[in-house]
């Protein structure tokens, strides 16, 4: 992976961060650098999930791999949100 590819996937990363906690219903009571964690880690999962499947590169848009991303992110929020909501109370 190239230094330029390197950070795409950070970037690409905050923003399924952001995706996810959007998709969580409710408010999560979690610092937005843990949300930006769970998204490069949401990322990177959806991708190796995608490609396991074979969906990981598709001529267009990979829809299926952008879902599953957004996926792992909201499950990722979720877990965190209760984790440090418990923590913190």
């Amino acid at each position: 992976m190239e230094v330029t590819g390197f950070f795409i996937a950070i970037i690409i990363g905050l923003i399924i961060g952001a995706l996810g906690r959007l998709v969580v219903p409710g408010k999560q009571d979690i610092p937005i650098w843990l949300t930006l964690v769970i998204g490069v880690v949401a990322a990177l999962l959806g991708t190796l999930v995608a490609g396991l499947f074979g969906v990981d590169d598709t001529s267009g848009i990979d829809w299926i791999e952008l879902a599953l991303q957004i996926i792992f992110a909201a499950v990722g929020v979720y877990i965190a949100a209760g984790a440090y909501g418990r923590r913190r109370h």
